[in-house]
């Protein structure tokens, strides 16, 4: 049975002084939720405080993105090793804001996937429609073509060591969920797809729901066969909401 992960991911936000309260109250609150991960994706600035207030601990960090190169005349940019440095378990790569927004294109997310791996990080890989391609009903299309960038440039087989993430991008920051049976339904469609190659990696594989996750809709949404846990955005700046979402997926996995 598949452990379920709880993902925090911070984007722009944070300061040295909310973030020690922050953390302090989740360390505190979700020590001994057996069966479930928890982390925190921080902005890069605190990656040192999120080292120093978590090493040892139950909680993973990880950072928001990478460069797909090593290293070079990249102004700006931060390397999967320097990520390491800091004890990194985790980076997000291909999150929607970072498609939508800075232009990263299917290719360049799959390369940022290879960096990530290639250092012995753990990419969380988003992948997800928009309104009008849901509406246009080929949000499979969309979502196969963003995984398939993946498994065509590294194998079915890296996917063991990664979290997918289904965020579908018009349930990101708005209020809108989609429905249990909405996620389910792409979830399940995920999973078959990667088991169309390797039934085994489909298995194991954990694949997190993110958009607009909320304490009151994580239990329903974390029920489901397929949605093994959660990419969770404004809620994880909230110690009690993150923390309630966090716990909702315990009980699911002790109820399933």
């Amino acid at each position: 049975m598949r452990s379920k992960l709880v993902a925090g991911n911070w984007k722009m936000h944070g300061g040295t002084v909310q973030n020690r309260s922050l953390l302090t109250a989740i360390l505190a609150e979700t020590e001994g939720l057996n069966g479930t991960d928890v982390a925190v994706c921080v902005p890069y600035p605190y990656l040192p405080q999120a080292q120093s207030l978590l090493q040892g601990t139950h909680l993973s960090w990880g950072a928001q993105n990478l460069s797909q190169h090593e290293k070079g005349a990249y102004t700006g940019e931060v390397s999967a090793a320097m990520l390491v440095d800091f004890s990194c378990r985790y980076v997000i790569v291909g999150h929607s804001e970072r498609r939508a927004l800075y232009g990263e294109d299917s290719h360049t997310v799959a390369l940022k996937f290879k960096a990530a791996q290639a250092a012995g990080l753990m990419p969380i890989l988003c992948i997800g429609e928009t309104l009008d391609q849901r509406e246009a009903g080929i949000t499979e299309h969309i979502v196969a073509e963003q995984l398939d960038a993946v498994t065509k440039l590294m194998g079915v087989n890296a996917l063991v060591k990664s979290v997918l993430a289904y965020e579908p991008v018009w349930a990101i920051g708005t209020g809108k969920t989609a429905t249990p049976d909405q996620a389910q339904e792409v979830h399940a469609f995920i999973r078959s797809r990667i088991a169309a190659y390797s039934p085994e990696v489909a298995t194991g594989l954990k694949i997190l729901y993110g958009g607009s996750v909320k304490a009151n809709n994580a239990a329903e949404l974390f029920a489901r066969p397929d949605i093994d846990g959660g990419l969770i955005g404004g809620a994880s700046l909230i110690a009690d909401e993150f923390i309630a979402i966090c716990c909702a997926a315990k009980n699911e996995l002790i109820l399933e």
